[in-house]
């Protein structure tokens, strides 16, 4: 059904993945109005349809689909456990495009969606029409991490590794305080001043984002993020597709010069780098939405 806010419409609907847990998928488009091409998004890890402002505006010539993680956002965690793995969320992606009977389509990640949309181009690469990569790396994302505070390679993952695994320990005691955090302007000025985040071009957006955001429980979240730790480097020598990599300078979780590398792997691929965080979509979404329409032309 369609949700409005000022400004915004989304339309949500579920969606059947093929071990039978229940995803809850949405689209800007809950009226089939747009005219322009359909994209899929992979989204970030637990997050939500409001950290894309510029999909999110009227005047948005492109319609997205995309779906909550499992678990996450009125999606159904699976009856194993287990099943929360890169593999897992981009079999959910097909299971989304098969919904909605796209035989093939653009593909866009932010994150660790990164990681799935890569997965999908290598496990189907005739559905994959071209791939946009926003703060993200195709594999390995755990030791990417921490670069912009020089956290030494070697120690990259074992660090993020430990945080997640701490994370999940403590989540029963963080989750209470978390999941009922209020999200006011006092809040956002701290993160957006943070170094973490930077201020961020639609405030109320940006707000609605990490409300929905904190509605997971830290300890399933961490539980995604360490069975999503798992996936490792994959191997770029199939990709022949249109690509574009979207990189922030001040990205603490996705290393820009991996980034950049993974880039120079792929015949044609083009690499931006923004002055930005790990947070692109909600701080520079002009900039980020002119490359997916770049990267549409070349499709075309």
């Amino acid at each position: 059904m369609p949700l409005s806010l000022p400004g915004v419409s989304l339309g949500y609907f579920h969606v059947e993945a093929t071990d039978g847990t229940a995803l809850q998928a949405w689209t800007n488009d809950p009226h089939d109005t747009r005219p322009g091409p359909t994209v899929v998004l992979c989204n970030g890890l637990g997050t939500n349809p409001y950290a894309w402002p510029a999909l999110l505006d009227p005047a948005c010539s492109v319609r997205v689909v995309s779906w909550n993680h499992r678990g996450t956002g009125g999606s159904q965690r699976p009856r194993d456990p287990e099943r929360v793995g890169i593999e897992d969320f981009a079999d959910d992606a097909v299971a989304l495009m098969d919904h909605l009977e796209l035989s093939s389509a653009v593909l866009m990640g932010w994150s660790m969606g990164v990681n799935t949309m890569f997965e999908v181009a290598l496990a189907h690469p005739d559905r994959v029409r071209g791939m946009l990569a926003v703060g993200g790396v195709p594999g390995g994302t755990f030791a990417s991490m921490g670069a912009p505070i020089l956290l030494p390679r070697p120690v990259r993952r074992p660090v993020a590794t430990g945080v997640a695994h701490l994370g999940r320990a403590l989540g029963p005691a963080l989750s209470p305080v978390t999941t009922h955090l209020p999200v006011g302007r006092t809040l956002m000025q701290l993160l957006s001043h943070s170094g973490f985040m930077l201020p961020l071009a639609d405030p109320e957006l940006g707000r609605r984002a990490v409300e929905e955001f904190l509605s997971t429980p830290v300890e399933w979240y961490m539980h995604l993020a360490l069975h999503s730790s798992r996936h490792r480097r994959v191997s770029l020598r199939p990709i022949d597709t249109p690509t574009a990599f979207v990189a922030g300078t001040w990205d603490v979780l996705a290393s820009a010069h991996d980034m950049r590398t993974a880039a120079e792997r792929i015949p044609g691929a083009t690499y931006t780098a923004l002055r930005a965080s790990h947070f692109l979509p909600l701080e520079r979404p002009a900039e980020v939405h002119q490359e997916l329409l770049g990267l549409l032309d070349r499709v075309g």
